[in-house]
């Protein structure tokens, strides 16, 4: 792209001042929104002319990026775009509210100017009163210099200072006027910029423009698309999920932040997670010594152990501190809004639908005694959207009522989901847990043998007839070293395990009669060789 410069005789529109013509709109048509910034396209339709012709466009948002900004007309018409620059200035403010003012600005300039002119009027009676306490302390002078001179004209000294002492009254009582409606004015002044701040934005003070010089072959519409990047917009998932018997409705939702000094309005909206932020550098490679030295004599006659407690989950990216970012599971997603959209540029959260899908369930009622001794409602669904489920917070309803919060982990296009519904009123557990050690000196061992029991109970209400199974899960150590042997002793638990996976959790499905109570009991050993320290 070559760049023209404004000496060349190139026909300019009109220079920006009150009598100047107005730029050409450039509306913002289409919003690509990204986890940090969005990428704004603007439309419009030039009346071009035989030539090469300079056009001033806008106003466009101050916050644009200038090095981002891109111009392009449609190859129908025999034109290209020989340069495209930003121009920013300030906004004159005008002198008073214009007709376009809501009533709550125009009655919040009226308070100021009633503020300004109760201020001047309470400096002129004060400066009325200082006037007036100097003129009685000068007739007071005078009157005792007559006395002492021997002048004795009473009345005269009564009349001065009864109309001294009058207008004095007069200007006090109106300086007290003045000042209680100053203070109603301000409270009601603070009140009125309280709504102000609430209701309404104070335009941005730096406006920009598109300069754009183009060069056409023959005189005739065009079609221009100009795009460009600027901050101060953001998006994240959510999610709404209302369960209605055996099926659940999940309601994919965008929600989109934007301060960029200008209403987005019926605008196609795309939701991006590429990261176009992140540095594309390769990391730098530092030295990493490793050495060897020998085992002591300690340490070759002992193994030491510890507890150490791993959370057993998918692959994914780590959490981050701060305003999380988006999860898209490592690749960059892109999401559609199916209707045009309106986002104000008032900096507050605004939610876009995006999909919404009904899918059966799987319900079970869940329990990990160990962690919490609530009875949860776990409902699970297949991912039926057609896109990925980005994590985020999702709203959860059921019986047509609100029931809590929870999150949404990020889920691939028909995989299943699992989202937790709230804990139930009438299952409750209680754990116990006993643990005895035996050493023996001959074998050199240590055994641990520990028992849990837990007691799960339900109330129900008068009437109820149905049987409800609950999962029961606890958890057993699981040895990395073979010094240290862990066995679940099946013959001593009750009931048996129905289930052992190999990061050892034990699960029960334990159904519960209206009122009915149960208990289950774990046990398990730990065994460790004599040399071995920790258990």
């Amino acid at each position: 792209m070559t760049t023209v410069p404004k000496n060349t005789g190139i026909p300019d529109t009109p220079a920006a001042g009150p009598s100047a013509a107005p730029p050409l709109p450039l509306p913002v048509t289409a919003v690509t929104c990204l986890e940090d910034r969005a990428h704004v396209e603007r439309t419009a339709v030039l009346q071009l002319e035989a030539g090469v012709r300079r056009l001033r466009l806008g106003p466009v948002s101050a916050l644009a990026v200038d090095r981002t900004l891109h111009a392009e007309l449609t190859a129908d018409h025999p034109a290209s775009v020989l340069d495209v620059r930003l121009v920013r200035g300030r906004r004159p403010s005008a002198p008073g509210p214009s007709a376009d003012d809501s009533a709550l600005r125009r009655r919040a300039h009226a308070l100021e100017e009633e503020l300004a002119d109760g201020e001047r009027r309470r400096d002129r009676l004060k400066t009325r009163l200082d006037l007036l306490a100097r003129l009685a302390a000068d007739l007071l002078r005078e009157i005792g210099e007559g006395a002492g001179a021997g002048e004795t004209d009473r009345r005269r000294w009564a009349r001065e200072l009864d109309r001294v002492d009058a207008e004095r009254e007069t200007h006090g009582e109106e300086l007290r006027a003045v000042e209680a409606r100053l203070s109603a004015v301000a409270t009601e002044l603070a009140q009125v910029e309280h709504g102000l701040g609430d209701s309404e934005e104070e335009p941005a003070e730096l406006v920009g423009h598109v300069e754009l010089t183009v060069e056409s072959a023959v005189a005739g519409p065009a079609r221009l698309r100009l795009g460009h990047l600027t901050p101060c917009a953001l998006w994240r998932p959510a999610y709404r999920a209302v369960l209605d018997g055996d099926a659940l409705t999940l309601e994919t939702e965008a929600v989109v932040w934007q301060r960029t000094g200008e209403d987005w309005s019926d605008v196609r909206l795309t939701l991006s997670t590429a990261r176009s932020s992140l540095a594309t550098e390769p990391p730098r490679l530092t030295e990493d010594r490793l050495t060897l030295k020998d085992r002591s004599a300690e340490e070759r006659r002992t193994i030491a152990v510890e507890l150490r407690e791993e959370e057993t989950s998918a692959l994914g990216p780590l959490p981050v501190l701060g305003l999380p970012g988006v999860d898209d599971g490592g690749e960059a997603r892109v999401l559609t809004a199916p209707a045009p959209v309106r986002v104000p540029g008032d900096g507050r959260a605004h939610r876009v639908p995006l999909s919404v899908f009904t899918a059966p369930t799987r319900s079970e009622y869940a329990c990990a005694p160990e962690l919490s001794p609530l009875v949860t409602q776990v409902v699970g669904f297949d991912n039926r959207s057609g896109h990925a489920l980005l994590a985020g917070p999702v709203d959860l309803i059921r019986g047509g009522g609100f029931v809590g919060r929870g999150t949404l982990d990020f889920t691939a296009p028909g995989a299943p989901v699992e989202l937790a519904f709230g804990s139930r009123d009438d299952l409750r557990v209680v754990r116990r847990t006993e643990e005895t050690r035996d050493t023996t000196a001959l074998a050199q061992r240590t055994v641990v043998t520990r028992t849990v029991r837990l007691h799960l109970s339900r109330f129900s209400a008068p009437g109820e007839r149905s049987e409800r199974v609950v999962a029961v899960r606890e958890r057993i150590p699981v040895s990395e070293v073979s010094a240290v042997q862990v066995r679940l002793r099946k013959e001593a638990s009750s009931p048996a395990p129905d289930a052992l996976d190999a990061d050892g959790i034990v699960r029960w499905d334990v159904p519960l009669a209206p009122g009915g109570r149960r208990t289950i009991t774990l046990v398990y050993e730990i065994t460790a060789k004599g040399s071995v320290v920790g258990v």
